[in-house]
């Protein structure tokens, strides 16, 4: 469960990923060089502390490889230590988690842009986010960012401004709130 009195905001930049199906099969023949290099199938079987280890005996790797592999090991890690926040209802951890794995998509995987970093900034510079990361494949698109629900209308407005300041670009901001889902109906 998404904890209490949180509304994920989804932050459009209004920037389109174009031509980048050579950017996904690099990254990805980059990871298969990673998980040849560790000795496993594919990266998600290998923890943070076997990454540090090795990385830190052994040479061998790309300096590309390795930090693709990091963002991927790394993120795996988030990922499920943000099941346990949540489960914990920690808004505050679960925020940094976000920044974390947005600094890593954009300094590891490289794989957002001008526009992404633009608008997870004008983001993370509202008092009332707790966190903001890109969200999808990346190279233009949308970012999220997890927000104070009480806060929410004032947030579109300022990160709204901001980014169009910064960028000379409107941005469509929407504002969510976390359901259910898809499920059953009783008659």
């Amino acid at each position: 469960p998404l904890p209490k009195g949180v509304s994920v905001v989804i932050l459009d930049t209004s920037t389109r990923r174009g031509l980048v199906g050579s950017a996904y099969n690099e990254r990805r023949n980059q990871c298969e060089e990673a998980a040849r290099w560790f000795g496993v199938k594919a990266l998600r079987d290998v923890s943070v502390e076997e990454f540090e280890r090795k990385t830190k005996e052994e040479r061998g790797l790309s300096e590309v490889s390795l930090k693709r592999a990091r963002h991927i090991i790394t993120e795996n890690a988030r990922v499920l230590e943000a099941v346990e926040v949540m489960k914990a209802g920690n808004v505050k951890r679960l925020g940094e988690l976000f920044n974390a794995s947005h600094d890593s998509l954009r300094d590891d995987f490289e794989v957002t842009n001008d526009a992404l970093n633009i608008m997870v900034d004008c983001a993370r510079e509202q008092v009332s986010c707790h966190g903001a990361r890109m969200t999808g494949a990346g190279f233009g698109g949308c970012a999220v960012a997890l927000v104070k629900e009480e806060n929410a209308a004032e947030f579109v407005t300022a990160v709204s401004a901001a980014y169009r300041q910064k960028s000379n670009m409107e941005a469509a901001v929407y504002v969510c709130k976390a359901s259910e889902g898809a499920s059953l109906v009783q008659e």
